[in-house]
């Protein structure tokens, strides 16, 4: 049996993903010809029928299933492999991308950027702000190298730093409420009042509102400041992260309704990047400064949300 080609690999993986010969040639923007003298010259040296070209379109044999599942892999570490000699040819990367998410309170995290990018000025820090499911949008397109954010801990694809926890508070304005605070706040006495949600700023939203009252009006704002200043003038309720209400609770101009009904949550903010891709020597570095100097977030004493439940949820 002969060596086999990339090439030929590449060609038999594309009639497969494309069902056919010159599906294949467009994907690969070759010629049908020399695809399908690809294919033919593969299953001569393996010996094997790859595909079964006896119906209107080209079928894997039972051998030809078997052997794509190993052709997929293969394929996938020659993809990784020429990202990984791009960046040795690159050297130190010129640039790279952060997303921060909507939970990250920006002085910490600003200030372990600002340590860490001051000892690399040939790197330039280009920064992104998403909201709700925007930041694993952005590392799963490759859009980032890095997100600061909530991460889903049971997406394969990620591995995380935990940086800290965040609270979030379900607060109104004084004089909001057309019942004393005091009262058994539920759903149900919520539901006639303007609720304020964040936008998702992913493309692709693949997650379902959370904390929203059914059947409540809502209005939408692109972040948690706005979703503050709407409170404050009383054009709406919502969940806020605590660290950008503090003073505020503290003088009064908002107050927290949380209870039994809207207990409060608490998010672990997280450093994430692709654990399924080669990575460049200073964004290599930059992970090993974020996991010697976890967590970032501090805990307060007395600053946790009362009742609140560890959990992903919240308005949006």
């Amino acid at each position: 049996m002969s060596n086999f080609t990339l090439h030929e690999l590449q060609c038999f993986n594309a009639v497969v993903r494309g069902g056919g010969f010159q599906a294949a040639a467009d994907l690969l923007h070759r010629s049908h010809p020399s695809v399908f003298a690809a294919v033919a010259k593969l299953e001569r040296q393996l010996g094997l029928d790859l595909l079964d070209r006896s119906g209107y379109r080209v079928q894997l044999t039972e051998a030809g299933h078997a052997f794509h599942r190993k052709v997929r892999v293969l394929l996938h570490d020659a993809e990784e492999l020429q990202a990984y000699a791009a960046q040795l040819a690159m050297g130190e990367e010129s640039e790279l991308r952060v997303a921060l998410g909507d939970l990250c309170p920006l002085p910490p995290v600003l200030e372990i950027l600002g340590s860490f990018f001051a000892q690399r000025p040939q790197t330039r820090l280009h920064l992104l702000f998403e909201t709700v499911t925007g930041p694993w949008e952005r590392l799963l397109e490759d859009e980032a190298d890095l997100i600061v954010h909530r991460v889903p801990k049971s997406d394969v694809r990620m591995e995380w730093i935990d940086l800290g926890r965040v609270a979030l508070v379900p607060v109104v304005a004084p004089g909001f409420l057309p019942f004393p605070l005091d009262a058994d706040i539920t759903p149900q006495r919520m539901q006639p009042l303007t609720q304020c949600v964040v936008r998702d700023s992913s493309r692709h939203p693949s997650e379902p509102g959370h904390f929203l009252v059914e059947g409540a009006p809502q209005t939408s704002v692109p972040d948690h400041l706005m979703k503050k200043e709407l409170i404050l003038h009383r054009m709406a309720w919502g969940h806020v992260p605590r660290f950008m209400i503090e003073t505020e609770l503290r003088n009064g101009s908002l107050l927290s309704i949380a209870g039994q009904h809207f207990p409060g949550v608490v998010e672990e903010l997280s450093a994430a990047r692709r654990r399924d891709r080669p990575h460049g020597p200073v964004a290599d570095q930059l992970w090993d400064f974020l996991a010697r100097h976890a967590p970032v977030l501090k805990p307060t004493p007395g600053r946790r949300v009362p009742g609140a439940k560890k959990a992903p949820v919240r308005d949006r």
